[in-house]
């Protein structure tokens, strides 16, 4: 007997069948198309989502032997999955990455509503998030939430299409409105930010044991399964990677080293201290939960310092970093490249990067290992961020594929670091959670260590992890700095771009060319 797996990426959708032993035996992908009518914006045709898992399912099943009997997903999270009381869409979804309610964040961190809302449930509200969508279409576009019955996410609108329930799991909830000591929506957040007459949207909230209901007829017929067979909404696809590679047990944590770095802690409880940033994932209801900090600057910046240096891509610029030695000999790099600025574990919307203590005695080298530093002390800061004690790191997105990283990632955090031998850890997270659901497996804890596979793991050497926690201070000091300072370097450039040949008051030769001596430019 086989379980049919199911990961709704936001650029790519997979099916993957795991045998009785949790062994990956059929995967099949399909790429999804994020559409981009205006600047900032993110959205999917959700129709085409489903056409697509459809097809996976179907070409995944083709030759299968094993019966399924099981089905487990998860998928992407946040956004707004708008449907009516029949449960049609009532336009494209908006997605997680959507930045159209750019302007609504900034106005509520600056009265203060983001730092409110995150000393009630422990989660910082980022652009793409329902109450920044919601707050956004009331303004710009009320008849799409008028004509609307039902705010899902993608694990809603799959749940909504294989059972006909409409639901949200916990963890898809949490952020921005779970109240965690309820399971529920708490009704001050909504009103913190104004969005009461929006609340209908809101649809139930399923907790760990709620999260299964039977495959109808028709979706049954359409994707080419057995009738009846159970079908479990997992956690969203960051929380379902954490129980894939088995983070399950409070002190555990994962970073996924993709095109950001997310980082997550298995806690018994919220915290909402510190500095704002981040959010509260609910794990295992009331139990446990997930605190994370999906950062804006992960692989992103690595392919950006690999073009820098004319090198093919990241797994070269690695080779090239560890070349030179831990502290690339005194550069320092301030990794805040993306145009968004930063939002864990802190956020900052003008945050950008630099390198400090640069000269002519750097090589390249310096500056690939000092961009891998820089990366790597951003981990830190993330797990230093949790406020809780971490007894191991585990790695996993195409990052974790550097044995090099891996190494530096244990010197540079303190914590002990292991790699998965899975490749498709949502879907892993999935199978996991389906088989506890369905009491195939007693607990996650039980299901982790009987399916979870480690590749490898390092441990921390001493003498650079004691380098590296000094060098987290100066990490931290030149950042201060960098902030008090706005981030940018000087003035930026507003006027049109002109050749040097057009530049005022520099006469031409025939042709448009700057006239010329044997020395140089006549002036």
């Amino acid at each position: 007997m086989s379980v049919l797996t199911i990961d709704v990426g936001t650029t790519v959708i997979k099916s993957v069948v795991f045998d009785d032993q949790g062994t990956e035996i059929a995967v099949a992908r399909r790429a999804t198309e994020v559409l981009r009518p205006h600047p900032g914006w993110a959205e999917q045709d959700m129709d085409a989502v489903w056409d697509a898992v459809v097809h996976t399912v179907r070409t995944v099943l083709d030759g299968l032997t094993d019966p399924v009997w099981l089905v487990s997903f998860t998928a992407q999270g946040d956004g707004a999955w708008l449907v009516d009381d029949r449960g049609r869409p009532t336009g494209p979804a908006i997605l997680w990455s959507d930045g159209r309610a750019g302007d609504l964040l900034t106005g509520w961190q600056r009265d203060g509503v983001l730092e409110a809302a995150f000393r009630r449930n422990g989660s910082l509200t980022c652009t793409g998030m329902p109450n920044a969508l919601f707050s956004w279409l009331a303004a710009h576009d009320p008849d799409r939430l008028a004509r609307s019955a039902t705010s899902l996410t993608a694990a809603g609108w799959l749940f909504l299409r294989f059972t006909g329930v409409r639901a949200s799991d916990e963890s898809d909830a949490s952020a921005p409105f779970l109240d965690h000591t309820t399971g529920d929506y708490d009704p001050a957040i909504i009103e913190l930010f104004g969005l009461d007459a929006y609340a209908r949207l809101l649809p139930t909230v399923l907790g760990e044991s709620q999260r299964i209901a039977e495959i109808t007829t028709g979706a049954a017929e359409e994707l080419g399964l057995p009738a009846g067979l159970p079908v479990v909404m997992s956690p969203y696809d960051i929380a379902a990677t954490a129980r894939g590679v088995g983070v399950v047990n409070p002190g555990q944590a994962c970073s996924i080293l993709g095109t950001t770095l997310c980082t997550e802690i298995v806690r018994t409880g919220i915290d909402t201290g510190g500095e704002p940033s981040g959010i509260h994932i609910a794990y295992r209801g009331r139990e446990r939960v997930l605190r994370a900090f999906p950062t804006l600057n992960g692989a992103e910046v690595l392919g950006w310092a690999a073009r820098l240096l004319h090198l093919p891509g990241p797994p070269e610029l690695a080779q090239l970093a560890f070349e030179s030695q831990p502290g690339a000999r005194g550069l320092m790099f301030l990794p805040y490249l993306s145009p968004a600025g930063e939002r864990a574990p802190f956020l900052d919307t003008g945050a950008r990067g630099s390198f400090w203590g640069l000269s002519l005695e750097h090589t390249p080298a310096d500056l690939a290992r000092a961009v891998f530093d820089g990366l790597s002390l951003v981990l830190r800061d993330s797990l230093a961020a949790a406020r809780t004690d971490v007894s191991e790191l585990r790695l996993c997105g195409g990052g974790a594929n550097s044995d090099a990283w891996c190494a530096l990632i244990a010197d540079a955090t303190g914590v002990p670091t292991a790699r998965s031998g899975d490749t498709e850890l949502g879907a892993k997270g999935a199978f996991l959670t389906g088989l506890v659901r369905t009491g195939a497996e007693t607990s996650m804890h039980s299901a982790a260590a009987k399916y979870v596979r480690m590749q490898r793991s390092w441990e921390p050497e001493p003498e650079r992890a004691e380098f590296y926690a000094a060098l987290y201070e100066d990490f931290l000091g030149w950042r201060t700095r960098a902030r008090e300072a706005g981030w940018r370097g000087g003035a930026v450039w507003r006027g049109s771009a002109r050749r040097p040949a057009e530049a005022p008051g520099r006469p031409t030769e025939a042709g448009g060319h700057p006239a010329t001596t044997p020395g140089g430019p006549r002036v």
